[in-house]
């Protein structure tokens, strides 16, 4: 039997489907179940909306409907468009930059394509989380044959100057014979901050479906037109030949409502969504002495709030949390099982111990103020409470 959850504030590692795209996919689970590959009417009508829900992603981020690419995910979307770019490319060269505060689907890929014969940068970040562009464009070697770096980090929701490195490429690139892709992972900024792929001046980019009120197992990837990235999976012809497998049918229609709706709402939901945030941030830096905000006060996600406590364990925080009926998070929901701190917050320069207390609340289309003032009531005790049974507390106060 599933959990009630009284107060959920952990947006950033999934999302409540909102009722009228579960309504979606029903239809799909139901009625028209059929394989879209096949030439009944029934199958047709499915591949039109499948095609109309590429062109509302495609709207998301400014790009083409045949731009827009479905796979199970995130991950398999970054997977394809790095390994798929590097392996394209690899007699040009076999150098990659990416940055040390990547989600893991992204450090992961290209710790891999190190151990296979290839060398990756990885960038350091400030105090904030964010890359500096002239680091950046000094990285760029002759033999640079890729740039991925995120556009919003899922862990302290740091926005990275994607649009500068995007720039400082095109002009690059029109001095070389081989040209530099660059990709993006906005899977935390879709659907939360306006993208526009032209702006951004990006190749690919990667998308998912759960972090914005739509189902888990559906994601996407943008691949600019012109751009010869090779298939990922093989088999049949699915996906235009580029990615193998009977399309997820009500995933990917519900994927395109939940795309429309956020792009519809996105501006109404950012200021509301930072208000609260705002207003959070500054209630517990008051109240809770010796606590930090961790990331960009003002270059961040609307919904990202991660706080720091001295003398204090995340965990700890978590499960006294769970107790009042309050999900949140202390990192990545993909990492929550390791005992080891964010290699985000380590790399933002921030010692181990401070890392250890970090707890990331993450705000979506549900998040009220009654909400954040719950956990405001809740959280310094807490707070106070495990720090009375941490011998490191009595020294710091002394």
């Amino acid at each position: 039997m599933a959990q009630k959850i009284s107060i959920y504030l952990d947006n950033a590692a999934s999302t409540p489907m909102r009722p009228e795209i579960v309504d979606v996919m029903t239809q799909y689970f139901n009625e028209n179940y059929v394989n879209p590959s096949s030439v009944y009417g029934a199958a047709v009508a499915a591949k039109v909306a499948m095609e109309a829900a590429a062109a509302d992603i495609g709207a998301t981020i400014n790009a083409a409907a045949n731009e827009i690419y479905f796979t199970g995910g995130g991950t398999e979307s970054i997977n394809w468009a790095i390994k798929s770019a590097a392996l394209t490319v690899k007699n040009k060269g076999r150098h990659i930059i990416t940055s040390t505060v990547e989600h893991h689907a992204v450090l992961h890929t290209c710790e891999y394509l190190e151990k296979n014969g290839y060398d990756v940068t990885f960038l350091p970040v400030d105090k904030f989380g964010i890359i500096s562009t002239e680091d950046f464009a000094a990285a760029v070697r002759p033999d640079t044959i890729l740039a991925t770096i995120m556009l919003a980090n899922n862990e302290v929701g740091t926005l990275q100057p994607v649009a500068e490195i995007g720039a400082i490429l095109k002009t690059i690139n029109q001095t070389r014979k081989n040209k530099i892709l660059f990709h993006t992972d906005a899977v935390q900024a879709m659907g939360h901050i306006d993208i526009d792929v032209d702006a951004l001046g990006v190749d690919m980019l990667s998308m998912s479906a759960h972090k914005l009120n739509g189902p888990k197992g559906v994601g996407a990837l943008y691949i600019r037109r012109g751009v010869a990235l090779p298939a990922f999976l093989h088999g049949g012809g699915h996906e235009r030949g580029r990615r193998a497998g009977t399309e997820n049918v009500a995933g990917i229609v519900a994927f395109g409502l939940a795309a429309r709706l956020a792009k519809e709402e996105m501006a109404a939901e950012a200021k509301r969504l930072s208000a609260l945030r705002d207003g959070f941030i500054k209630k517990i830096l008051k109240e809770v002495s010796h606590s930090y905000l961790n990331g960009h006060p003002t270059q961040r996600l609307p919904g990202n709030i991660n706080l720091a406590f001295d003398c204090i364990e995340g965990e700890g925080m978590l499960l006294l949390l769970d107790a009042k009926g309050i999900a949140a998070s202390s990192g990545s929901a993909c990492t929550s099982g390791s005992l080891d701190p964010s290699h985000v917050l380590l790399a933002m320069g921030i010692p181990h111990e401070k890392a250890h207390g970090s707890l990331r609340i993450t705000l979506g289309r549900y998040t009220t103020q009654a909400d954040l003032d719950a956990l405001s009531e809740v959280l310094p005790p807490i707070v106070q409470r495990l720090r009375s049974m941490s011998p490191l507390w009595d020294d710091l106060i002394k």
